[in-house]
């Protein structure tokens, strides 16, 4: 199984992420052309070779009006000034701060004045407007739009606003769209099966933002990186950033150690700070042996005492308490009465909350937890053109097998609008595939 591990020894931003990316492309020219072909006004995308502590690798420099935001230097005797000027590769949705930059962090230094990046306080809806126009495939955009959607709701939570009142500085910058396309497009060019994570250093003590001193890892980062293990350490400051953050969680398929697979590339993604340890993101393409990828929960409880009604009501509450599925099957309980055995099944991150959420919404007293191995094909989604209007396709891939089905809503909606058969509709966009 052709598979992509990403090891975040220093944390992750996005242009950390795309220049180990771009060292595993065979087409490289080809990767910088469509980056600087994106439209963007007065951005450019350069692959700079850079060290760290001995390490080759790759800086990607993104440029406005010909100009890299670049942090100032860590002054003596300041352990984590953290100025924040944008280091988060001139991310950092920070709805919140203008200085938010990443601190020493990774190349991201950018304290390029906001004026060159027309930091204009952008809506989610003007993102997604630009990212919307983007001459790169759909998939890649739908990525794109996800990464940034993912960072609204978490900046949104973090300042206890609606997700509409955020507005991005950092992130919203132009810069900034093109590191997350970049990291979603070599992605879509790579086409890996299987994408597992390190756990994320997310750094440790303070940052200083435009609405004070915060705890690192910052608010947004925290929400974005629930349930997926974390660490801090000696290293001060902020090494991942929201945008990194929204990255890998979108992508990765799992999180921990690198599973036993034979390497044929490595990608070094290098960062501008200097610190005692080596400043990068790597990034191993390979094949591995195509074992369990994932883990996953059942909660289970048996119920004789809740009408047909109530327990529908029940199924329905865990789904929106985020589980993956849930599921009744008949059974005989004690007594001989007849009643069910509910299953929901969640990642490990949810177990509390779904275990919480069945106490409150059924009748059992007691449940059961089973840890599972999981295997799934990798998902993604695409868009094809039929006669009557487009139409996404879901598709799933990997164990040598592959699997396509139509959204079921959009062929609804196309059948309805024409007057015409369900089946029709939804054959002929198989058919586009």
């Amino acid at each position: 199984m052709k598979t992509l591990y990403l090891e975040c020894n220093m944390g992750a931003a996005g242009d950390m992420l795309m220049a180990a990316l771009y060292e595993l492309l065979e087409d490289k020219e080809g990767f910088l052309r469509a980056m600087n072909g994106l439209g963007l006004p007065c951005v450019r995308v350069e692959a700079r070779e850079a060290a760290t502590c001995g390490i080759m690798g790759t800086h990607m420099a993104v440029t406005v009006h010909g100009q890299e935001e670049v942090e100032p230097p860590v002054l003596e005797g300041h352990a984590h000034p953290h100025i924040h000027d944008h280091g988060e590769e001139h991310h950092h949705a920070h709805h919140h701060e203008h200085e938010h930059g990443h601190t020493h962090d990774h190349d991201h230094g950018h304290t390029h004045e906001e004026a060159h990046h027309h930091h204009h306080h952008a809506t989610p809806g003007h993102i997604a407007g630009l990212i919307d126009g983007l001459p790169l495939p759909q998939e890649v955009r739908e990525h794109a739009r996800g990464v940034y959607d993912a960072i609204a709701r978490a900046e949104a939570k973090a300042h206890g606003c609606p997700v509409g009142d955020v507005h991005f500085h950092e992130v919203g910058a132009l810069d900034a769209v093109a590191d997350v396309a970049g990291v979603c497009y070599a992605l879509y060019l790579l086409q890996p099966e299987r994408i597992v994570v390190s756990p994320v250093h997310v750094g440790s003590g303070t940052v200083r933002c435009a609405h004070g001193v915060m705890p690192v890892p910052a608010p947004a980062t925290a929400n974005l990186l629930t349930g997926v293990p974390i660490y801090g350490g000696a290293v001060q400051g902020e090494l991942c950033t929201p945008t990194g953050a929204a990255l890998l969680t979108h992508f990765a398929q799992s999180f921990g150690p690198m599973p036993a697979m034979a390497v044929q590339a490595v990608g070094v993604g290098v960062g501008t700070k200097t610190f005692e340890q080596a400043n990068c993101v790597r990034a191993f393409l390979g094949e591995a042996a195509e074992t369990a990828n994932g883990d996953i929960l059942e909660l289970t409880c048996n119920l004789d005492d809740m009408t047909p009604e109530a327990l529908a009501f029940a199924c329905a509450r865990l789904l929106e308490e985020g589980a993956l599925d849930v599921y009744t099957t008949p059974g005989t309980m004690k007594k001989g009465r007849p009643g069910w055995v509910l299953t929901a099944l969640c990642d490990p991150g949810r177990e509390a909350a779904l275990a919480k959420a069945m106490f409150r919404h059924t009748a059992t007293n007691g449940l059961r937890v089973r840890r599972c191995e999981k295997y799934f094909l990798a998902p993604r989604t695409e868009t094809v053109d039929t006669p009557w209007g487009p139409v996404r396709v879901k598709r799933a891939e990997g164990f040598g097998a592959a699997h396509a089905k139509p959204e079921f809503d959009d062929v609804a909606a196309l059948a309805k609008a024409g007057s015409l058969p369900f089946d029709t509709v939804w054959k002929a966009a198989l058919a586009r595939l």
